[in-house]
């Protein structure tokens, strides 16, 4: 899968592991990496299996959400330019192949 990010500090937190532990903890910062690599490893969305993944829907747009450890979760979208719906206006998440991260941290849900 293809991976894009909400900001500057969420690709440097996923790019670099000083920057990981610092703000997440080692342990958090090590769940990070291997859900990242899940992610980059993935065919698509439903290829995702650690981590607990699931739908969270949020104000009208659906995202989704990966456990890391510790209370620490991934909470990342669809990031097509066209997003691939379902008949019923969905989105068809086996045909995602490009997500944003948009959150990283303790508890969102």
């Amino acid at each position: 899968m293809e991976l894009a990010f909400d900001s500057k500090l969420l690709r440097t937190i996923c790019e670099s592991e000083v920057h990981a532990n610092r703000e997440l903890g080692p342990m958090a910062a090590e769940a990070l990496r291997h859900r990242l690599a899940d992610l980059r490893a993935a065919t698509s969305v439903k290829d995702l299996a650690a981590g607990r993944p699931r739908l969270l829907d949020d104000v009208g747009r659906q995202h989704m959400v990966i456990d890391l450890c510790d209370g620490y979760q991934m909470v990342f979208c669809a990031n097509h330019p066209k997003n691939p719906v379902t008949e019923s206006g969905n989105l068809d998440w086996p045909r995602i192949n490009r997500v944003k991260i948009l959150w990283i941290g303790g508890d969102y849900v």
